[in-house]
């Protein structure tokens, strides 16, 4: 919902920065994996209950999602790379549910519901790309440029991630945050379904 605003403040500084590492050798698959290395770091630390570690490697991990896309751009974008991203996000994605399920017995069942709502939205999100290329639509650039049709729904990019740091900051709420969440991923899933129909 918020994915297309947050990208006009965002574009041009990583842009910016794309560009220069993209001049000095940078590799954006390189980034993607590197990325994922960072993010998956929140598991243990979510386990163990450190929370400020495991928000800022969260941090790190969204900036770096951010400037490998930046440096494609700026040096040689591909199908794989678009790809190679899209299945980091969903491995990060699924990484900091299961750092809060380890951390505490309570919350087993809040993140296994959300993981639950994240299969929903991820497959109507990419199902909805798989039809968008069948019927050769476009989803006219609000998200900036990216590999593969980006549809629009409640819950999208950066409200997964204001999620996320509200868990970190609110550990001890994450069973009604997450419950929350996981009905307006649920939501949105439907919605998509129902969207794709005409």
């Amino acid at each position: 919902m918020f994915d297309p605003a947050l990208r006009r403040l965002i574009d041009s500084p990583l842009g910016h920065a794309g560009a220069w590492l993209a001049a000095r050798g940078a590799s954006a698959n390189g980034l993607t994996l590197a990325g994922l290395g960072v993010g998956l770091l929140a598991v243990p630390l979510l386990a163990y209950g450190h929370y400020a570690g495991a928000l800022a490697v969260i941090a790190i991990n969204r900036l770096v999602d951010g400037l490998d896309g930046a440096v494609a751009r700026h040096s040689q974008a591909t199908a794989f790379g678009g790809y190679l991203d899209i299945v980091c996000d969903m491995v990060f994605y699924a990484a900091v549910p299961l750092g809060f399920a380890l951390a505490q017995p309570g919350n087993a069942v809040w993140a296994c519901l959300l993981l639950a709502s994240f299969l929903c939205t991820g497959g109507s999100f990419l199902g909805r790309a798989v039809l968008a290329a069948q019927r050769g639509e476009s989803d006219g650039g609000a998200r900036g440029r990216k590999s593969f049709f980006h549809s629009a729904g409640l819950i999208e990019g950066s409200e997964t991630i204001a999620a996320f740091v509200l868990f970190c900051l609110l550990p001890s709420a994450f069973p009604w945050i997450a419950g929350f969440f996981a009905l307006l991923c649920f939501w949105t899933a439907v919605a998509r379904v129902l969207e794709s129909r005409g």
